[in-house]
C-alpha cells in the first residue's frame, strides 16, 4: 500500500509540473503549440464565459494584453491539480483566480474556475490578503 501511495504521490507531482509548465508556455509566452502539447480534445470548460475546445484558447490567448499568471499555491488529488494565482490581464483590474485542471493521460482535459476581484489586505474585513 506504501508503494502504491508514493507512486499516486509522484504522479500528482508530474501533473503539477505538466499544468505550471503549460500554463506557462501558453499564457507567458503566448506559445500556441503548447495546446498541442499539453491539453487534448474533448476540453470541457465549465468557466461561465467560454465554451468547450480549445479554439477559444487560440483566439483569446494573442489578443491578451498585459496578462500575467502568477501562482502562489499548488494542490493536487488525483487527476486534479488546484492553483490559487494573482492574475493581471484577464479583467479589468487584478484577480485572485483558484483554477481546477483534470488531466487524462498526460493532457489537460477539463477546466474550471472561480475568479474574484482581487481587494488589497488592507481593505479587507479580516486584514488578510486573498491569496
Amino acid at each position: 500500500m506504501k508503494r502504491h501511495a508514493m507512486e499516486q504521490d509522484d504522479q500528482q507531482n508530474l501533473n503539477v509540473d505538466l499544468v505550471l509548465t503549460a500554463m506557462r508556455e501558453l499564457f507567458a509566452d503566448k506559445d500556441l503549440t503548447a495546446l498541442d502539447r499539453y491539453w487534448a480534445e474533448p476540453y470541457l470548460q465549465h468557466s461561465p464565459r467560454m465554451p468547450n475546445g480549445l479554439d477559444t484558447l487560440r483566439d483569446v490567448v494573442p489578443a491578451l494584453e498585459g496578462f500575467s499568471w502568477e501562482p502562489q499555491r499548488t494542490a493536487a488529488q488525483g487527476d486534479l491539480v488546484f492553483t490559487h494565482s494573482i492574475v493581471h490581464g484577464w479583467a479589468p483590474g487584478p484577480v485572485a483566480v483558484v483554477d481546477i485542471f483534470r488531466l487524462d493521460d498526460g493532457r489537460i482535459v477539463e477546466h474550471w474556475d472561480v475568479v474574484q476581484d482581487l481587494v488589497p489586505p488592507a481593505e479587507t474585513v479580516s486584514g488578510n490578503p486573498m491569496v
